[in-house]
């Protein structure tokens, strides 16, 4: 199967897998609340539950992909996927309804970016790294797609009917999309992810320890910041004295800022190293966050840069792990570093909601603009270990 096939397959996959499960609970949640009575906060917490199940199916699914290659793996996460979504049409009261989330967290688990990252990787080998970044834009338009999708179903068919379409999607449009066009194990002419030369490589070429704690803690904050303002800005934004309706079109600005910094990623990747990437991506965060904080008059302008810098960081969370640790071993590490982002996003949605609750919003963007701030510092740091190995690389060569 040729690689533009592959990536239209898994690019409209990943616009299916996120809109029917990340991104589902902020168009039906209120819908199933009015429609059932059960508290708002455990509706949405059904999403935190069941992100926390990915996170502890992720290094399993990271090595079950290094082992067997991505087919199976993401077959498994649309299969789950659709029956949580049927768990959800069916649920009659809110054990079921959670129950059914759990189940949709083992597809997500296995089938959003890392899971693909690591399918990406186990195929093209060191040459993925421009088809992350393309999988990237596909995914940048999963809201963009899907919330309208969603709204129009809960208002023709009701929340039960949009998830029965979303439980269909699954198991008839995207199973098949990976059982068909996914190749099975590596590509024809990729060398094999483990083979004499990496077994062999001296112990000195290898990264420090230190250098994937790091990466792995930048990761895990870039990823609580943004699911925490993804799930509160329309919020923070009405505290500051912004309408609804006003808070919801600046919001939107977030998805094409993702998507035109991906976009220039994609024309420049080939210029510099993917910590570059990284570096933007967490700074950008940080100027947007603190702009927000400072109360500055601009909000569209550092919405633009809080978008832009997600956009990046999505690309840097997949080509960094592989510039740095090589081909081999890729998708066992993806799994292992999806963990504790994965719980990080579980918990930041109530992390939000306690520190809205007790030191207001403008406290809140404080405390978020302190982490963005720090992230910077330690991604600064992970740049000069960065640095330092690639020169120890040089000598060795």
């Amino acid at each position: 199967m040729s690689r533009r096939t592959v990536m239209g397959a898994l690019g409209v996959t990943q616009i299916l897998a996120w809109g029917s499960t990340y991104y589902l609970p902020a168009v039906l949640a209120e819908p199933i609340a009015r429609d059932t009575s059960w508290p708002l906060t455990w509706i949405v917490g059904g999403l935190s539950l069941g992100l926390l199940v990915a996170a502890l199916v992720s290094p399993r699914v990271g090595m079950t992909i290094e082992r067997h290659g991505g087919r199976p793996v993401l077959a498994s996460s649309a299969a789950a996927i659709g029956i949580g979504q049927i768990g959800l049409t069916i649920a009659p009261n809110l054990p079921t309804y959670i129950i059914a989330w759990l189940v949709i967290g083992v597809g997500m688990g296995a089938g959003l970016y890392d899971a693909a990252f690591a399918t990406l990787g186990r195929l093209y080998g060191r040459d993925a790294r421009s088809a992350i970044t393309t999988l990237t834009l596909f995914g940048g338009f999963a809201s963009t797609v899907c919330w309208p999708l969603s709204a129009f179903m809960v208002s023709e068919i009701s929340w039960r009917g949009a998830c029965l379409v979303y439980a269909a999607i699954q198991l008839f449009v995207a199973l098949p999309l990976y059982l068909l066009v996914i190749p099975r194990g590596a590509s024809a002419g990729i060398t094999p992810l483990h083979d004499a030369h990496t077994a062999q490589a001296p112990i000195a070429a290898k990264p420090p320890i230190v250098l994937l704690v790091t990466l792995a803690v930048t990761l895990t904050f870039a990823a609580g910041l943004s699911s925490l303002m993804s799930v509160h800005l329309l919020t923070i934004l009405q505290a500051s004295g912004v309408t609804l309706a006003a808070a919801v079109g600046l919001g939107a600005l977030v998805g094409p800022s993702q998507v035109a910094a991906r976009t220039v990623e994609m024309a420049i990747a080939r210029y510099h190293h993917p910590i570059w990437t990284k570096i933007v991506s967490v700074s950008f965060v940080a100027v947007g966050v603190s702009a927000l904080w400072a109360g500055l008059p601009l909000i569209p302008a550092a919405l633009g840069f809080y978008g832009a810098g997600i956009g990046l960081e999505s690309i840097a969370r997949g080509t960094l792990p592989l510039a740095l640790f090589g081909a081999s071993g890729y998708a066992t590490l993806m799994g292992r570093l999806a963990m504790p982002s994965l719980l990080a996003q579980a918990a930041a949605p109530w992390v939000g909601a306690l520190l809205l609750e007790r030191v207001g919003p403008h406290g809140t963007l404080g405390v978020l603009a302190s982490a963005a701030v720090l992230n910077v510092a330690l991604t600064g740091g992970l740049g000069w270990m960065v640095s330092r190995h690639r020169l120890r690389l040089s000598l060795l060569a």
